[in-house]
This record gives structure tokens, C-alpha cells and sequence, in this order.
């Protein structure tokens, strides 16, 4: 936060290297858009710039049992209980995972490029978010800034999975407005892919979810559990030839073993997009409505709220139909109507 610099004044100073200028206009005009068009606040954030020795910001431990796929929550005075821990240092993380591991934890470590203070403090923009394109740029600056529209202390799946649909809409909407019709389509298929390996881990999640809760013996949970991890791959591999043209999407996923803390992450991303979409669907499209919907669910008890979070992409269920189930109190309720995969280790 120290090494802050004000982009303001880095755009008119003649020693500012000329491709980071670019970068640091698109970062404007794109601040500006998700203000205008897509309701989020930046309450003074990425006005300025840091410049960063690493390609991280921060690394973050996942952890779970052997047999389970609920990853372990550190709790924070501000954050509330999270589904990870970050460390600023690499080392002290990869430490922090040894730990864990030695006590028979599943442990995965992932590197972050940015996160958000939630509005507490002027985040600036980093370096790190402009290692790719100008969408990339986008992607982290609509997740990070939906942060600070909504935030439910405790609940990292609703939050991730809120923010990561703020994402995937508000590019697809950015792209949309600035007419690049090419790109568009390729984000789109981009998104078809996200969503088909979505199903592909749902099965294997699944799977696992049927293995831990049964009666087998730990020996036969721990053969089997590796057979299905196994089969994940043989299905990857047959959803590349048969969908993507063998193309090689999720290399980097693949690149180390997948374990339940790998999984847990994933599915803290990635596991409420159905609720969102449903959502975004019932506020017809319109994010300000979206955004008031999506505080409405957030209001909810947590089991209940998980429950929503939950909910396939097949149907929206109707309140009435909600309420007989007891799955929550309409009054509370009010009206009804879960990129990116570069948060975790993918070449999307």
C-alpha cells in the first residue's frame, strides 16, 4: 500500500513505460464501466498502481481431511472464517502446507494475483493483474470490485461464486457494449468449456461426496478415492477429444495431482453458478435489480443460503414453491425471481 503511485500522474509523466500507460488507460475506461453499467463501487480504488516483484500477490493454503471435500476455515476479525489462509510470502505458505500435510490433510496451494479489502482501503491495481489482456484486466477488476458490493462474512462460497458471475457477466456485457463481436465469441466458448468441465467435476465431486459418507472401510475409501481421482482425468481426456478438439484447456489444473483441497477450492469459485445465473435470469437481465436480489439471498440464514446456493441450473424455482419446502421464510425472502478459472490455476 506504500508503493502506491497515482495513475493520474504516472499517465502524463514521459518516463512511464509506454505499454504500461495502455494498460493503465484500459484500467480506467474499464473502472468507469463497471461504475456506469454494472453497478459496482470502486470507493476510490485502482487509482493508483503498484508495480510488484512477484507474479503473485499472495499464496493461499486449502486444506480438507482425507475424507471430506469441506475445506478447513481460518477466521479473521474483518473476513470473518474463509475457506483458505494467504500469506504475502511463498515460503511461509509452502511451510504452512507442509504442516498440514504432515497431519494427514489433503492440502492444495494457490497463488493469487490480487485480492480485495472490501472497500476498507483504496486497493490499487497491480502489476499482476496486467499480465495478459485488456479482458483479463477486466476479469479481476469486476470480481475484485463485486467484492466490495457485496460481501457475507463467513460464507466464501457465496461470495466467490457471486463475484466470480459478476465477472463472466460483466465481460460478457463490456465486450458486448465496445462492439468486439470476435472476441465476444471466443469468451463464449471460453464459458461453454468453464461450464461443461463444471459438470465434469460436479460428477467426480459427487462421487467422492457418496465415498466419504459411506460405511466402507478406510482402506477400500482410500482405493477407491484414487480411483475416482483417476477417472477424473480418463474423463478429462474423453471431453477434450469428443468437445474441445483435443484442445488442452485446463493443462494447468492438471499440472499437479487433484486432491479434495484442489476440488474444495473449485467448487468455492465455481459451485453457486446456477443460483446466480437463475438470479441474474429473474432480474431480467438488469444488474442493479441483480445486485438487490442477490443482498435479498444473502440476508438468508446460512443453511438456507446454502441450500439456494446450491440449486441446479435446470429450473428457478418459484417462492412459493421454496416456501412449502420450508427451505426458507418469504417474508425474509422478499422477491425471487453460482475467467474466471484463473483464480485457480488454469490457462483460460
Amino acid at each position: 500500500m506504500q508503493a502506491r503511485q497515482d495513475i493520474p500522474s504516472l499517465l502524463v509523466d514521459p518516463a512511464t513505460d509506454t505499454e504500461l500507460v495502455g494498460q493503465l488507460r484500459a484500467a480506467t475506461s474499464i473502472l468507469a464501466f463497471a461504475e456506469t453499467a454494472l453497478d459496482l463501487p470502486a470507493n476510490g480504488s485502482y487509482t493508483s498502481y503498484v508495480e510488484l516483484d512477484n507474479n503473485s500477490l499472495v499464496w493461499n493454503v486449502v486444506a480438507t481431511e482425507e475424507f471430506s471435500l469441506q475445506p478447513k476455515k481460518w477466521c479473521f476479525i474483518v473476513a470473518g472464517c474463509v475457506p483458505y489462509r494467504g500469506f504475502f510470502k511463498q515460503l511461509k505458505a509452502e511451510r504452512s502446507a507442509t504442516r498440514l500435510r504432515n497431519k494427514g490433510l489433503d492440502v492444495y496451494l494457490a497463488a493469487a494475483p490480487a485480492y480485495s479489502t472490501l472497500g476498507k482501503f483504496k486497493d490499487p491495481l497491480l502489476s499482476t493483474m496486467l499480465t495478459g489482456t485488456d479482458i483479463h484486466m477486466a476479469s479481476f477488476l469486476f470480481h475484485e470490485l463485486a467484492h466490495q458490493r457485496l460481501y457475507v462474512k463467513g460464507d466464501g462460497q457465496f461470495n466467490e461464486s457471486y463475484a466470480s458471475f459478476v465477472e463472466e457477466t460483466g465481460v460478457k456485457i463490456w465486450l458486448e457494449t465496445a462492439g468486439r463481436q470476435s472476441e465476444l465469441q471466443q469468451w463464449q466458448v471460453l464459458q461453454t468449456v468453464d461450464k461443461e468441465f463444471n459438470l465434469l467435476i460436479s460428477d467426480v465431486r459427487r462421487d467422492l461426496s457418496e465415498l466419504y459418507q459411506s460405511n466402507s472401510s478406510i482402506a477400500r475409501k482410500r482405493r477407491l478415492k484414487i480411483e475416482i481421482l483417476q477417472g477424473l482425468t480418463l474423463s478429462y481426456d474423453r471431453l477434450r477429444a469428443e468437445k474441445w478438439d483435443n484442445e488442452n484447456y485446463f493443462s494447468s489444473w492438471f499440472a499437479e495431482p487433484v486432491n479434495n483441497a484442489k476440488l474444495a477450492l473449485y467448487n468455492t469459485y465455481e459451485g453457486g453458478h446456477c443460483a446466480f445465473n437463475n438470479l441474474y435470469a429473474r432480474a431480467g437481465g438488469d444488474m442493479q435489480e441483480f445486485h438487490k436480489l442477490a443482498g435479498q439471498q444473502a440476508k438468508l440464514p446460512q443453511d438456507q443460503r446454502q441450500i439456494w446456493l446450491m440449486q441446479s441450473c435446470d429450473a428457478i424455482a418459484s417462492a412459493s414453491t421454496l416456501a412449502q419446502a420450508g427451505l426458507f421464510n418469504i417474508r425474509s425472502f422478499g422477491t425471487i425471481r453460482g475467467l474466471t478459472l484463473i483464480k485457480y490455476g488454469t490457462n483460460l
